[in-house]
């Protein structure tokens, strides 16, 4: 298996990048909301960009975008497009 389809977190891919969630980690409240945000099993996701110092994360769920602290984004485990 090569490196570009190996699993990392959201906050590891950079602009312009795509990659299917994989798994979320965290407790159960964050799991939830982000669940109901969109970012389930197979969902696809997109980094637009991010701010100055990395933080926030502007992300493409599906779609529909989302500004993501790089905290919350760390515990979204993704495979690379």
């Amino acid at each position: 298996m090569t490196k570009l389809h190996d699993n990392c977190n959201l906050s590891d891919l950079g602009n312009g990048s795509e990659a299917d969630v994989v798994a979320l980690d965290g407790d159960q409240d964050l799991r939830t909301r982000l669940a109901e945000l969109g970012f389930c099993a197979s969902a696809r996701v997109r980094v637009v960009r991010r701010a100055p110092l990395g933080c926030p994360l502007e992300v493409d769920v599906d779609g529909t975008r989302f500004s993501v602290r790089a905290e919350v984004a760390q515990g979204v485990r993704v495979r690379r497009a």
